[in-house]
């Protein structure tokens, strides 16, 4: 990635639940316009680290940076002003069900900014059309399918025009012809906006289909056990671990590694 510049940084990241360390010494960095996958077993941090990485959670030790802001220590005006630069897809998308889905949508903007109703029913019509979700607006999530409320959910993340995406599992529980479709939908965002995108996935169709560079964890490594291309990954890691990933294989222990 040379002379791309990063607007993520995480630094020597340490994270912790009730005494118990789940992340230690997690570095990397994410550079403009890619997508940037972060995988791994389940119980291996992925969602912890995407939570510090969105400052709902403190690390015990280490940095994140975004855009050259270090989330933690920054004073109340310059985080406000990161998060608004910022989008997340909560898994499962997480919308209000008791808010159609336009309501869903303008939330953000009606707490972020001070734009004239007309102008906010606008924009929520203008991202609803972006995934697909045009004369949906009246209707409230339990009123549609899975892939669907994914799309909203999509939506919602991009109401405020964010440089950077944060998406956790956006095809969990879809069928592979939805999670195709909301791979297609996550490139067209990231090639048409040239918006910043880091998913979660364990989805070997989306990590090889849109990923530009992988990071992954290990649960017993407490930290990052491999990163790169997931193509050259694949084919040239020596690691029984990352390989048996991407074969599908049970995962064997942090010292068999060695690839078959």
């Amino acid at each position: 990635m040379t002379g791309r510049r990063p607007v993520i940084v995480v630094e020597d990241l340490g994270a912790r639940y009730d005494g118990d360390v789940i992340l230690e010494n997690v570095s990397f960095e994410v550079y403009q316009g890619e997508i940037f996958i972060i995988m791994g077993e389940s119980g291996c941090g992925k969602s912890t680290l995407l939570k510090h990485m969105i400052g709902l959670h403190s690390p015990y030790e280490g940095k994140v940076l975004i855009n050259g802001v270090d989330i933690f220590a920054a004073d109340p005006a310059e985080l406000n002003r990161v998060r608004t630069d910022i989008g997340v897809l909560f898994q499962t998308a997480a919308l209000f069900g008791s808010m159609t889905l336009a309501d869903n949508v303008a939330l953000p903007l009606r707490e972020h900014t001070h734009l004239a109703p007309e102008t906010v029913d606008l924009i929520v019509r203008m991202k609803l059309g972006m995934v697909n979700l045009g004369g949906y607006g009246n209707h409230l999530p339990s009123e549609l399918s899975g892939g669907m409320r994914i799309r909203a959910g999509l939506a919602r993340a991009m109401a405020l025009d964010p440089k950077i995406l944060f998406l956790d599992e956006p095809s969990a529980g879809l069928d592979p012809v939805t999670s195709a479709e909301i791979d297609i939908l996550i490139r067209s965002i990231n090639q048409g906006m040239r918006t910043t995108i880091v998913i979660i996935t364990q989805e070997l169709e989306s990590i090889f289909g849109i990923g530009t560079r992988v990071i992954m964890l290990d649960k017993h490594e407490r930290g990052i056990i491999a990163q790169g291309d997931p193509f050259e990954l694949r084919e040239k890691s020596s690691d029984s671990r990352v390989v048996n990933f991407f074969r599908r294989r049970p995962m064997t222990s942090a010292r068999e590694t060695a690839a078959p």
